[in-house]
């Protein structure tokens, strides 16, 4: 409120400063008809002046904060996949039956294209029924566990709220060690209880390769020095190694 009023004060200073310029100026040369032609025509250009401000230069200066943000925000995922996602992936995919039908579909290398990266978001999105039965529990639960205070400090970022993907993607991992730390005890589940957990893992899994797959098209068109790294320690290929031979 304080600063509405604030604002309607300035307005009236400056409608007053230009009266009294234009009435100084009639006191000098006593002259109306230029007055009001010079007025005609700066009231003229207003609506050119709103459109060149107001619309153009502020969606520039919009555009501009919007790629500053995606660029902060994009060192975040790099971080995480680097101490979280990559290990999770790899974990998850060590733990499902159908562990060479994701590196078929996932393996991205240097020849794929943008339909090659949307073609592997599909088979993630369709293929509902990979499961994770294969999975070391407390050794996942331990991990997370370890992990959670690093990904605390990713949610403090202001950044983080406003990429969709990348906070649903952190829920789900959050929600799963929740799950997993609230249980007295991680083995000699239920077959429900791990027919929940499992769930839970696929919501997570889901997440991380959809935004994993959405961060190295990114790094494709933008940084091929880092895209030429991950293509050579991503999780699913065969073999992955930093060494090139």
């Amino acid at each position: 409120m304080k600063k509405q009023y604030g604002l309607i004060w300035i307005a009236l200073i400056l409608v007053a400063v230009s009266v009294s310029m234009y009435f100084v100026h009639y006191l000098i040369f006593h002259d109306t008809h230029h007055i009001f032609i010079y007025m005609v025509g700066d009231l003229a250009f207003l609506p050119l002046e709103v459109l060149l401000v107001g619309i153009v230069v502020e969606r520039i200066l919009s555009r501009r904060e919007t790629d500053e943000k995606i660029s902060k925000l994009n060192m975040v995922i790099s971080a995480f996949f680097s101490e979280v996602g990559n290990p999770l992936a790899s974990m998850l995919l060590n733990a499902t039956p159908q562990k060479d039908l994701i590196i078929e579909n996932l393996d991205v290398n240097a020849s794929w294209k943008e339909i090659d990266f949307k073609r592997a978001r599909q088979f993630v999105e369709k293929n509902t029924s990979i499961g994770f039965d294969g999975m070391d529990i407390p050794g996942l639960s331990e991990f997370l566990l370890k992990k959670r205070a690093f990904m605390l400090t990713l949610i403090e970022n202001p950044n983080v709220l406003e990429h969709e993907s990348f906070s649903d993607l952190l829920l789900s991992v959050f929600h799963l060690t929740e799950e997993l730390e609230s249980r007295p005890s991680l083995t000699g589940l239920t077959s429900k209880d791990a027919a929940h957990i499992n769930e839970d893992i696929k919501r997570a899994y889901r997440n991380l390769i959809v935004q994993w797959l959405g961060y190295m098209q990114h790094l494709k068109s933008n940084y091929p020095y880092l895209y030429s790294h991950y293509l050579r320690i991503h999780p699913f290929q065969l073999h992955p190694s930093a060494v090139i031979e």
